[in-house]
């Protein structure tokens, strides 16, 4: 049963978030929001809002690691799994922007959150806890962060117009504003009850393999919550355009873990105790190779040999997590 409900509960969390995401962008173009704060928030935010909702739920229930390994296990397989199916399917370059800006940050967002969250490498300190503090630190290197996209994208006004206007499509463009609110509160609350679906069963099914919260949580969890990047990427390939999803893909890291992470632990302080060491690394080590594929022959491009290599790291993790 427990199978069952983990797959309504997704189901669920991915339907509600593209229509939360449609109605929003709707409702904000109707107030005469620009397509570019639009596009920079609401649909910026949009694939990520299944970790988010997962990730504040699990602080409230006292499930720090569920948390923790949600985000850790996302941007894990955000690079080595949907940026290496995504080179597989078709190699793609990689924007000078986004490698000078982006990938360095979600690199350092990466290493942060591993010292923030390891209290116990600090003398006389026993638990590991992401505290309400460390919370409200993220949140305002997030803030700073979005500033500087926007300051970054302003250098070239016509391309951030012209990204916005693609971003900003919304299908429910024209409805009624009374339809409009009512499909957005049906999807919050939709949003609000696949989550705890989701995140119950996926506990429940914990229990019964013997497994810790924390390697759920990395696994099933986390590619769970993450389908919306990898169908976006896929399609993106499919399309000639896999471009799209590094961009996404770097995005949602670097979301995940300076506004969930620094949300879920404003809201309460998260306790980390089966997330362990390897699992930090591995999420550093796939932005560090992120940023070294840039390099490989002086191309700035992601080849389809370096894409099935990401995958097999991947296939690895994943064996090591389910014999731990």
């Amino acid at each position: 049963m427990d199978y069952l409900l983990l797959v309504l509960g997704l189901g669920l969390l991915l339907v509600a978030a593209d229509l939360l995401v449609d109605s929003s962008v709707a409702i904000a173009q109707r107030a005469r929001i620009s397509n570019f704060i639009i596009g920079l928030t609401i649909v910026g935010m949009g694939t990520s809002a299944p970790e988010m909702f997962v990730g504040v739920q699990s602080a409230l229930t006292g499930s720090g690691d569920v948390a923790m390994g949600n985000v850790i296990g996302s941007n894990i397989a955000n690079i080595l799994l949907i940026l290496g199916l995504t080179a597989t399917i078709l190699p793609f370059s990689i924007e000078r922007e986004i490698s000078r800006r982006d990938i360095p940050f979600g690199i350092a967002a990466a290493i942060l959150i591993f010292l923030l969250a390891n209290d116990s490498l600090v003398p006389g300190i026993a638990d590991n806890t992401l505290s309400r503090v460390d919370g409200i630190f993220l949140l305002v290197l997030f803030v700073a962060y979005m500033c500087y996209v926007v300051i970054a994208k302003g250098k070239n006004p016509q391309q951030a117009v012209d990204e916005a206007q693609e971003q900003t499509q919304s299908r429910l463009a024209g409805k009624h504003p009374a339809w409009l609110w009512s499909i957005a509160v049906a999807s919050l609350a939709g949003l609000i009850f696949g989550g705890n679906l989701f995140l119950d069963s996926a506990k429940n099914l914990a229990r019964a393999w013997g497994m810790s919260e924390a390697v759920i949580a990395i696994t099933i969890v986390a590619v769970g919550t993450s389908l919306p990047e990898l169908i976006t990427a896929v399609v993106a390939a499919c399309k000639k355009n896999p471009e799209l999803a590094l961009g996404n893909v770097i995005g949602s890291n670097v979301f995940n873990i300076l506004f969930i992470l620094g949300l879920s632990a404003t809201v309460k302080p998260l306790a980390i105790v089966d997330v362990n060491m390897a699992d930090y690394g591995v999420m550093i080590l796939a932005a560090v190779l992120t940023y070294l594929v840039i390099f490989t022959f002086g191309r700035h491009k992601m080849d389809r040999i370096e894409g099935i290599g990401f995958l097999l790291i991947y296939v690895a993790y994943t064996a090591y997590l389910l014999l731990r």
